[in-house]
């Protein structure tokens, strides 16, 4: 029986520290990643685990042929401190790629990728 207290102690410590070590995580975007959409978005947003340090966030878009597509600066959600709007310029159909890069408050930087595709 002491064992099993003892386990469970251990576990319940391991579940504590793993999430404080935690970073934030892209949780959700908008457009979905793998999304094909019909008519072209006027914002990529995007909704993280914990809050982020706007001031170090960016996204790089990239549209059809891998070419750059200039964006406006990334802005945090007035709203939702976990997540950025990046405007984007009209886009024609074709296949884009957002590569974005941010930092949560605590202190770490994260980046990833999302696709989608406009019709």
């Amino acid at each position: 029986m002491k064992r099993l207290i003892h386990g469970l102690i251990a576990a319940a410590c391991f579940l504590m520290a793993s999430s404080v070590l935690a970073h934030a995580t892209l949780q959700s975007s908008t457009p979905t990643n793998g999304s094909t959409l019909a008519t072209a978005p006027t914002e990529i947003r995007l909704q993280f685990t914990e809050p982020i340090e706007i001031t170090f966030s960016s996204v790089k878009l990239a549209g059809p042929g891998a070419n750059p597509i200039k964006t406006y600066k990334a802005k945090a959600d007035k709203e939702d401190a976990k997540s950025i709007i990046v405007p984007v310029p009209a886009l024609p159909a074709g296949a884009y790629k957002a590569q974005w890069s941010t930092v949560g408050r605590d202190g770490h930087r994260v980046k990833g990728e999302i696709s989608f595709t406009v019709k």
